[in-house]
């Protein structure tokens, strides 16, 4: 009687990593380690992913295709790249980064995880040890705090923030033009202060005809996202940045859908000020002015 065909066990590094599982998944790239895709629950012991999982992991590999050159430009200009994800959560961006790219450079290249939930930077701290990621650095702080943390260098290349909400966004660009970041990749996530403020401000701006965009309350909500990423991209310019905007993934996988990628290219900065001033202004938006602040930089290039 001929036996029955018994599959062979999967090989497993020292770490776990499944390698037949890797060769037979397109998902996972080669040379990522897979025991790290479990550990973060990307994938699960067996080494197969949910279709939750599966648009989590092609969200982070698009945005990883954006930064990858990003990353390569730095590392053209000097060498040991430095990388901050803000609002990282448990931190699937800044490992899979680090497992793609940065795990076999041996030039100081760094990437800090900020994270206000103690118990998520601990568990990234401590995943970060088992895998001996030396690199990588995981600090309990809001994004404002770490604008004044002496845990971080003074100069940052490179600043991500995937999905962090409302007004993070805007904290993690302030720490990043605190930090002159050569680049800052960003994919913005419930922006609600904006809608808030248009909504107060309507009854001053009935005589407007363009209190119609928003005078509907999912009007506002929607109006106010949209507002509040062109006033961050206005605010980039006004600091110099060449700002690039696109979608991230299909909107079928996410609606927090928008990536800015802004590259510093020291542009004249004059024109995006007053823009950025007008679009306050025409909407009633004038007591936000602080938070998308150019005013330093326009006396600036104004003397120039």
């Amino acid at each position: 009687m001929k036996q029955p065909k018994t599959a062979k066990p999967a090989k497993t590094s020292a770490l776990g990593d499944t390698v037949t599982a890797a060769a037979n998944m397109p998902e996972v790239r080669e040379g990522q380690s897979v025991a790290l895709l479990q550990e973060l629950h990307i994938l699960t012991r067996d080494g197969k992913l949910n279709q939750d999982s599966r648009r989590k992991l092609k969200q982070v590999y698009h945005l990883y295709q954006f930064i990858e050159p990003l990353l390569k430009e730095v590392q053209a200009e000097h060498p040991g790249v430095s990388l901050v994800d803000h609002g990282a959560g448990k931190s699937y961006l800044g490992f899979i980064i680090y497992d793609l790219f940065f795990k076999h450079l041996e030039d100081g290249s760094h990437i800090y995880g900020i994270e206000t939930r103690a118990e998520l930077v601990a568990r990234s701290q401590e995943l970060a040890a088992r895998f001996g990621f030396k690199g990588m650095s995981f600090l309990p702080l809001s994004v404002a705090e770490s604008t004044e943390s002496k845990d971080l260098p003074e100069q940052i290349d490179i600043v991500t923030a995937l999905h962090a909400c409302n007004t993070a966004t805007d904290d993690a660009i302030a720490f990043a033009l605190k930090k002159k970041a050569r680049f800052m990749v960003l994919v913005p996530c419930c922006q609600a202060e904006v809608a808030t403020v248009l909504k107060k401000n309507k009854a001053k701006q009935l005589k407007s005809p363009l209190t119609e965009i928003w005078r509907h309350p999912i009007h506002t909500r929607e109006f106010g996202s949209q507002v509040t990423n062109v006033l961050r991209c206005l605010q980039l310019e006004a600091h110099g940045y060449h700002v690039n905007v696109t979608e991230l993934v299909g909107w079928e996988h996410s609606m927090k859908n928008e990536l800015i990628i802004a590259s510093y290219k020291n542009l004249p900065r004059r024109r995006p000020t007053e823009r950025l001033q007008e679009v306050l202004e025409t909407l009633g938006l004038e007591e936000m002015g602080n938070r998308f602040f150019a005013e330093q930089v326009a006396r600036a290039d104004a003397a120039v």
